[in-house]
């Protein structure tokens, strides 16, 4: 069992705060991925890692094929550093400059598939290019949320075509307009994939499984429709689906062709509160100790590093080592300083490192321009994050 005493001794020679990802846990992490698959091929989520060392060694692995980027200048920018010749940009762009990058590289064209969900997507598309462009590869986002009732909708809010008969309208619209090829289709079950169902609320628990069980069996009978409905009109090359946390059940579908995954790369707080695997924390950061206010509390240097979403306490990053430490509520995680307290923190001295996690796997690399391999006992290599690289995708 990974303890502090193993990551400072790997990272004495560094001041903190620091960034780390241990090779160990991050390899394991990528198996079990894969295991969980049970042989349908994984799309590499970037916005999960946002380093370019660990996505190229994710991608070199057995079961792992292509990348779902977050945006169109990222996708150019791996294209341009050959990280891989297949990526699906995840939400819809409307980035004229990059548009117009693509348009004019063929190698890049030949890559990137950019996602629509509605013909105003294919006129913003021709306002940047003109209509006379080359070919763009787009796929269909389906909407793979739950809608029990009218008016009730549980899930992300992403694409407004829902029903196989939207799908068949949208494919048709891409069919007449010149300089576009559908490829594919996608979905993201957000409300399987990125809800967990160990919550400390007995009852919210039970809610939880009870609506994803439904919305599982609904959106496999739905997806597959349209799927089908889809492919009598065009020669799709791929179906996308899911995210770390429905992997056996999307890829239970027999309509899905690939799973989106990244988050369980890294292993966040996110997922701790999930049933159905158990990632190891991969990605820590450092923070010494500067402060002792207190006896009973120590405070660390920096350490506001919240995560996106709905803002509350479960943003809030988490130490993780040494064990029995938390956050002090009435102050949490600051832009300047961090106090813990806890059992731990009486005996913490000014320069000891308190190893952290984020709530959410990417964003952490927007915090540091480095990554420290650990492996073992040693640090292996350094790696730049895309930040490191001077790389900012919004």
């Amino acid at each position: 069992m990974v303890n502090a005493a193993t990551y400072d001794l790997a990272t004495k020679g560094i001041d903190a705060p620091f960034a780390l990802v241990d090779l160990e846990a991050f390899d394991a992490n990528v198996a079990d991925l894969a295991r969980r698959a049970a042989g349908k091929p994984i799309r590499v989520v970037s916005k999960s890692v946002r380093c370019r060392y660990l996505l190229e060694r994710v991608l070199a692995q057995p079961g792992f094929e292509g990348l779902m980027c977050y945006s169109l200048a990222e996708a150019l920018w791996h294209v341009e550093q050959g990280t891989t010749d297949d990526i699906l940009i995840a939400y819809p762009t409307a980035d004229h400059a990059a548009l117009r990058r693509l348009a004019a590289d063929e190698r890049a064209r030949a890559a990137i598939s950019i996602m629509i969900d509605s013909s105003e997507h294919l006129d913003l598309v021709d306002s940047a290019l003109g209509h006379d462009h080359p070919e763009i590869r787009v796929c269909l986002e389906l909407d793979a949320s739950w809608r029990p009732l009218p008016g009730v909708h549980v899930g992300t809010r992403r694409s407004p075509v829902f029903t196989p008969k939207q799908a068949v309208a949208m494919t048709r619209n891409v069919m007449a307009r010149k300089g576009f090829r559908l490829v594919g289709m996608m979905g993201y079950e957000g409300q399987i994939a990125g809800l967990g169902d160990k919550a400390s609320n007995g009852l919210k628990n039970t809610v939880v499984r009870w609506i994803q069980r439904r919305s599982i069996a609904e959106l496999a009978k739905r997806r597959g429709a349209a799927v089908r409905a889809v492919r009598e009109l065009v020669d799709l090359e791929f179906v996308n689906g899911g995210g770390t946390g429905s992997i056996e059940s999307t890829g239970a579908e027999a309509a899905v062709t690939e799973i989106a995954a990244g988050s369980g790369l890294i292993g966040p707080t996110l997922f701790d509160e999930y049933t159905r695997f158990t990632p190891r924390p991969a990605a820590l950061f450092a923070l010494p100790v500067v402060r002792r206010p207190t006896k009973k509390i120590a405070t660390l240097y920096a350490g506001g590093y919240v995560a996106s979403g709905p803002v509350g306490p479960a943003r809030l990053p988490s130490p993780y080592l040494p064990a029995g430490l938390k956050l002090v509520s009435l102050e949490g995680a600051g832009e300047v300083q961090t106090p813990v307290t806890g059992e731990a923190a009486h005996d913490l001295r000014l320069g000891d490192r308190v190893y952290l996690r984020h709530v959410k796997a990417g964003e952490l690399a927007e915090r540091f321009d480095e990554y420290h391999i650990i492996a073992g006992e040693r640090i292996e290599r350094t790696v730049p994050t895309y930040r490191g690289e001077g790389q900012n995708f919004g």
